[in-house]
């Protein structure tokens, strides 16, 4: 099984039910033949910190690999830049004690939160995936924006079309991780 573990990103904020990422990478792998259960465990609002104490849900469904995007609601918050790099840290390192592999998916945020913050904040990501050896994606927008239609009216969160490509993009950083049955 296979868990994608954030935020409204993830839940599929806006976009009709069977349409967020999970969904598409569900998909995907099929098409692919591996035979994993993909699993939405994406809540809108949720924050580093909400993963943390959300992890023991996660636990129990005992994931062969968990997809980690968390983070933008911290940065969208001003939350310190110290504390999301720490539930992150906890986040990743509960898991994989757990035996569950980890990709970490990363966002940016707009340029109104100042160039420091935001080089501070894009920094988390690929910091805390090269201290655990995991595979990144730093920032999980990087393709979508220059596609007309993937960002709905709020500038945060993928329409369908966005959540497509992100699943698409997904899939080769996933693959070694994947076995087939």
């Amino acid at each position: 099984m296979i868990d994608c573990f954030g935020d409204s990103i993830t839940a599929g904020y806006g976009v009709a039910p069977g349409k967020a990422y999970p969904d598409d990478l569900q998909s995907d792998l099929d098409g692919l033949g591996y035979h994993y259960r993909v699993v939405n465990s994406g809540i809108s609002g949720n924050t580093t910190k909400d993963g943390v104490s959300r992890l023991k849900d996660v636990l129990r469904l005992h994931p062969a690999v968990v997809l980690v995007e968390f983070g933008g609601n911290d940065g969208l918050r001003g939350i310190p830049i110290a504390d999301t790099r720490r539930n992150l840290d906890t986040i990743v390192s509960t898991l994989l004690q757990a035996g569950s592999k980890v990709v970490l998916l990363g966002i940016t945020l707009p340029p109104n939160y100042g160039p420091d913050y935001i080089r501070q904040f894009n920094a988390t990501f690929p910091l805390v995936a090269a201290r655990y050896h995991i595979p990144v994606i730093a920032d999980i927008y990087q393709t979508v924006y220059e596609v007309p239609n993937a960002i709905q009216s709020d500038g945060i969160h993928p329409t369908a079309t966005g959540a497509e490509i992100l699943a698409h993009n997904f899939v080769p950083v996933l693959r070694p991780l994947l076995h087939r049955r």
